[in-house]
């Protein structure tokens, strides 16, 4: 694993809550998640009565988290995309996620779990440190990094 697709799971420690996207029904859709990363790999916890973990489940997904609302002069962004597949969380995974919400879209939170294996990970960073928010009338520049997860 290279030192960016190291840096873009330690990233990935420091939120809960992501998205992700892939097509149903030959149209896009994002669904937010909850993640935890398990020896390399991404384990979400989506709501299943969205039922989007049927058009994720064995399909290639892209899942992505950010801290753009932070407030950190130090903005990310990651991209893990891999294939997506229903899982059992173990014991340990299930702590991991901690508590579940009581409910979602207004019914009780019944929960379902996938693992991506990435392929491909993504990290992007925006830099405001030498401004302050005064002066900033630019966008900033932002570095890619996409690399193959062998």
């Amino acid at each position: 694993m290279s030192t960016d697709e190291i840096r873009a799971l330690e990233l990935l420690h420091r939120v809960s809550y992501g998205r992700v996207a892939t097509s149903m029904r030959a149209m896009p859709f994002v669904a937010p998640a909850r993640h935890v990363v398990v020896d390399g790999r991404v384990l979400l916890r989506m709501h299943q009565g969205l039922g989007y973990h049927r058009a994720c489940s064995g399909s290639v997904v892209a899942y992505g988290a950010d801290n753009f609302n932070s407030g950190s002069e130090h903005l990310w962004s990651v991209q893990f995309t891999g294939t997506a597949e229903i899982v059992e969380p173990t014991e340990e995974e299930l702590a991991a996620f901690g508590p579940e919400p009581e409910v979602a879209d207004g019914e009780p939170f019944a929960p379902v779990y996938m693992r991506i294996e990435p392929q491909f990970v993504t990290l992007h960073a925006l830099d405001y440190a030498s401004e302050t928010p005064a002066t900033r009338t630019a966008a900033p520049s932002v570095r890619r990094h996409l690399h193959h997860v062998a």
